[in-house]
């Protein structure tokens, strides 16, 4: 595993990161009351702020908005280049417009692309929260400002769901320490594809949970129950069911109810009044929201996109799929290496089993431990006498089941386990923290080291955005962004809106398979976009789509060239 982990996923650069971190640690266990007077000041400061709620939820909300702002002369405001983005763009910008969904257009086939539905509404495959994340943002005067402000809302989330389940103070070193390591740093506030959503229902769900066992505030927080259930439904399904049922099945870990009758009363505040209205709503608009784009009450967008164009199962263990056939080349290829992908991570043998595990806990692993977490989340098995330790390691062990199960995965995949997760590294540490070896304070020396060397990280991600704001381990998970040709997009789009007139951009890939970076990607009402793009698909006729907008300059654009060619001449 440690080979795989070497050689496909981290580059020496980011090994090093790991080593000056042993330094740390080494150098913080041998002398650990090292600047114990400053380290004291700080986290008395801490601690008062953590006892004032607002200033402390106030200050955690606004901790990752304002480094990343501050980092904007560094990285500006990302460029979407992955095909999940432009989907999630689409749906934002026809939420921004009032409607559900778009109608089909005429000329469908040439703006067919990944992710998206031209049948039997043209809109995005998605569920529709991080759409509507990025639409608030678009009202407000970019999509980006909806991330950032989910960013921010995750962090609060966190830090309120932590307070549920340990001291102010703790809670409030593990919110900073969220900010810190995803909030400000991470693709989910670096593009537009998502995270923080997700991350928000987790937290609220395992905030509320221990809050509905006292007396008082049982109404508001059944009704954060709820609202986390449907941020849930609504971004992750799958692994937000996955999540909820995890929750359910270990409460008796946690909760410890002396008589039948003592469970029924917190099973009636969990299925409270306001937790059934909630879910009732968000059922009826999940329904209706799915007979707007697909006519049917039951069938979700994301099916009958599968339908359309998927070759590959979603699950290991899965029967291969009927190979389906395109007049877009693109779109073929695409799923083609979708089903190599599929064939190589299967359940056909151990040696495929072993190496999507691997890969899934790698992807894992780098996101949300590597390199200061990886040790406190290791050494949780260590203290699974603890009840709360206990708990969070099953539901993440259940979820993680989940993950593996799935054939395709990316750390926000996991972003609902978000606030698990660090619940079981600052619970540890809390243990930690009060170990002593002959009388050395080495569990201080080790809380301390984590925590330092957790800022001492924002100084090298700086560092690496200053060097290059586009590079994949800043930006997004290794492999899957084309930030050069992104780049190259984003410049032509905006060349073409500064020129008078509308354009109409005729795409054609002559390699016949698409890049990293897809460039057919579209506006909600296409007929009154500035610029539309088009795909040039071999053997189709270009006529009737040139005679549709025949009141445009049109563009002919050479996308399998570096640097891309644009042209008003038809390439040869």
């Amino acid at each position: 595993m440690l080979s795989r982990l070497l050689h496909s996923r981290l580059t020496l650069a980011e090994l090093v990161p790991a080593f000056v971190f042993i330094l740390f640690l080494i150098a913080a266990l041998k002398f650990p009351r090292v600047w114990d007077s400053s380290f004291c000041a700080i986290e008395r400061l801490a601690s008062r702020v953590a006892l004032h709620r607002t200033a402390s939820l106030l200050s955690i909300a606004l901790l990752p908005l304002i480094i990343r702002i501050c980092l904007l002369p560094l990285v500006p405001v990302p460029v979407p280049g992955v095909h999940d983005e432009f989907s999630y763009l689409l749906a934002a910008d026809t939420f921004a417009k009032g409607r559900l969904t778009n109608p089909p257009h005429p000329m469908g086939i040439f703006f067919e692309t990944i992710h998206v539905n031209q049948l039997p509404t043209y809109m995005s495959k998605y569920p529709p929260a991080q759409g509507a994340v990025l639409a608030i943002g678009q009202v407000l005067g970019h999509p980006w400002i909806g991330v950032l402000l989910s960013v921010s809302a995750m962090c609060a989330a966190i830090f309120w769901m932590l307070r549920g389940w340990v001291p102010a103070s703790w809670a409030f070193l593990g919110a900073i320490l969220v900010a810190l390591r995803i909030g400000a740093f991470s693709y989910w506030i670096n593009s537009y594809w998502g995270g923080a959503v997700p991350a928000v229902g987790g937290a609220l769900v395992m905030g509320a949970l221990p809050r509905l066992r006292r007396p008082c505030g049982r109404v508001r927080n059944a009704i954060w129950l709820g609202l986390g259930v449907t941020l849930l439904a609504n971004s992750r399904p799958l692994e937000g069911a996955l999540f909820c049922a995890s929750a359910a099945i270990l409460l008796p870990v946690i909760v410890h109810c002396k008589t039948s009758s003592e469970w029924l009363k917190f099973a009636r505040r969990i299925v409270s009044l306001p937790v059934v209205v909630i879910s009732v709503i968000a059922v009826l608009f999940m329904g209706y929201y799915n007979a707007r784009l697909t006519g049917n009450f039951m069938l979700l967008p994301y099916t009958v996109n599968d339908r359309a164009y998927s070759a590959a199962p979603h699950f290991i263990w899965q029967k291969s799929l009927p190979i389906k056939h395109s007049s877009n080349p693109q779109i073929e290829g695409l799923y083609s290496l979708e089903r190599q992908y599929w064939s190589q991570n299967r359940l056909d043998s151990l040696r495929h089993f072993r190496g999507h595990l691997e890969l899934v806990l790698v992807k894992f692993g780098y996101f949300f431990l590597w390199p200061q977490f990886v040790l406190p989340f290791a050494i949780s098995i260590f203290y699974l006498q603890d009840a709360k330790i206990r708990f969070f390691l099953l539901q993440f062990l259940l979820c993680f089941l989940g993950m593996v199960a799935v054939v395709w995965s990316q750390p926000h995949y996991a972003a609902p386990l978000t606030a698990s997760v660090f619940m079981v590294i600052i619970q540890v540490l809390r243990r930690v923290r009060r170990c002593q070896y002959r009388g050395v304070p080495i569990g201080l020396g080790f809380s301390r080291a984590i925590v330092g060397f957790s800022v001492a990280m924002t100084v090298l991600y700086v560092a690496e955005a200053a060097t290059n704001p586009y590079r994949a381990s800043f930006v997004a998970p290794a492999g899957v962004w084309g930030a050069e040709g992104n780049r190259y997009r984003e410049g032509l789009l905006r060349q073409l809106q500064s020129l008078p007139g509308n354009h109409l951009v005729l795409v054609r890939y002559l390699n016949g398979n698409t890049p990293s970076g897809e460039w057919v990607y579209n506006r909600a009402d296409i007929d009154n976009a500035k610029v539309v793009w088009a795909r040039d698909i071999p053997g189709v006729d270009l006529k009737p789509l040139l005679n549709y907008f025949r009141d445009r300059h049109v563009w002919f654009l050479e996308a399998g060239t570096s640097p891309p060619k644009l042209s008003q001449d038809p390439p040869m």
